[in-house]
């Protein structure tokens, strides 16, 4: 349920946001106050989602305590005054409701709000793909997945290693891991990613690939060993 407060100076206002929110079941009404103070004081000890707020209030108006909100949640104006809707909208207001609103207009301006708490999807890299392109030195190099013999964080940049070739892409190592597969590539080490078909054997804590031997890192030891199947 989404937690929300009610700031207005009349009782009714507040009856009436308070009816409407009860119509609307994944809204929770935390608490309901008469002026922005009151209001504060809740914001500071319970995390509230939407506020539904009044403009004209006695000491200090909607709009000057919107302005000393550092993270305000999503603000609903529910107001008598149709001036003050260029001022809500600079101060990012969801929504700005002219009493005496309608539940229909109620529920579309929570609507807006709950769109905007949704989170964001995030674009994820293509992985399907058999290969990924790198930009090194000014250059940008096409590698295939199977050519890719293991990454090594090297400062703030990676190192990428090719039987025939090193590259030194200005990218860190963890934007690397994203970008390759996880069912090609295994995390071994805090500091090295390898190509598991790639693996000629393994010694102890360590692997090794066409001449080149990886530490495997205590707390990787035990995912990797899964991983190839010996655990």
């Amino acid at each position: 349920m989404v937690p929300c407060l009610i700031v207005d100076d009349e009782p009714i206002a507040r009856q009436i946001i308070e009816t409407y929110c009860s119509h609307l079941p994944q809204l929770r009404v935390m608490a309901s106050c008469g002026n922005a103070l009151e209001a504060k004081a809740i914001l500071q000890q319970q995390a509230v989602s939407i506020l539904f707020l009044d403009i004209n209030m006695p000491v200090l108006d909607g709009i000057a305590f919107l302005k000393t909100l550092r993270q305000p949640p999503q603000v609903i104006f529910t107001t008598a005054y149709k001036e003050y809707a260029v001022d809500a909208f600079d101060l990012a207001a969801c929504d700005y409701l002219l009493k005496p609103f309608s539940l229909e207009r109620f529920i579309v301006a929570v609507d807006k709000a709950l769109a905007a708490l949704r989170p964001t999807p995030v674009a994820l890299p293509d992985k399907s793909e058999s290969f990924v392109f790198l930009k090194s030195e000014g250059r940008i190099y096409k590698l295939l997945h199977e050519e890719i013999l293991f990454a090594e964080a090297s400062g703030n940049n990676t190192k990428i290693v090719t039987p025939k070739q090193m590259i030194l892409p200005a990218m860190t190592f963890t934007r690397v891991e994203e970008l390759l597969p996880g069912t090609v590539f295994l995390r071994v080490h805090r500091s090295f990613l390898v190509n598991k078909s790639k693996i000629s054997h393994i010694e102890g804590n360590r692997i090794f690939l066409d001449g080149y031997e990886i530490p495997i890192g205590a707390n990787y030891r035990e995912q990797f060993l899964r991983e190839v199947g010996l655990a």
